[in-house]
């Protein structure tokens, strides 16, 4: 429980980061989700429209600090590997 005018803002300020975190997260899981559907499908240009996809939630969600750079590297690199396998 906050005990002052600041704290009780600081809790407010993380709740909503918190969501857009969590929401920013989910889209580029969302994203990277459909690139293995679209290889699944076996149509290549549905596959090419999902790796672009998910490259940029994968970027939003890094430039945004929701995940660490580096964890976006290697995400990009699963999507990657998983279009390849087309």
């Amino acid at each position: 429980m906050p005990n002052n005018k600041q704290a009780a803002k600081r809790v407010r300020q993380a709740a909503n980061r918190r969501m857009a975190n969590r929401a920013r997260k989910s889209n580029m899981k969302t994203a990277m989700r459909h690139v293995g559907t679209a290889v699944e499908a076996g149509d290549a240009e549905a596959v090419k429209t999902a790796v672009s996809a998910a490259f940029k939630a994968i970027d939003k969600a890094a430039k945004a600090h929701s995940i660490h750079a580096n964890t976006a590297a290697r995400r990009k690199a699963l999507v990657a590997r998983t279009a390849a396998l087309k």
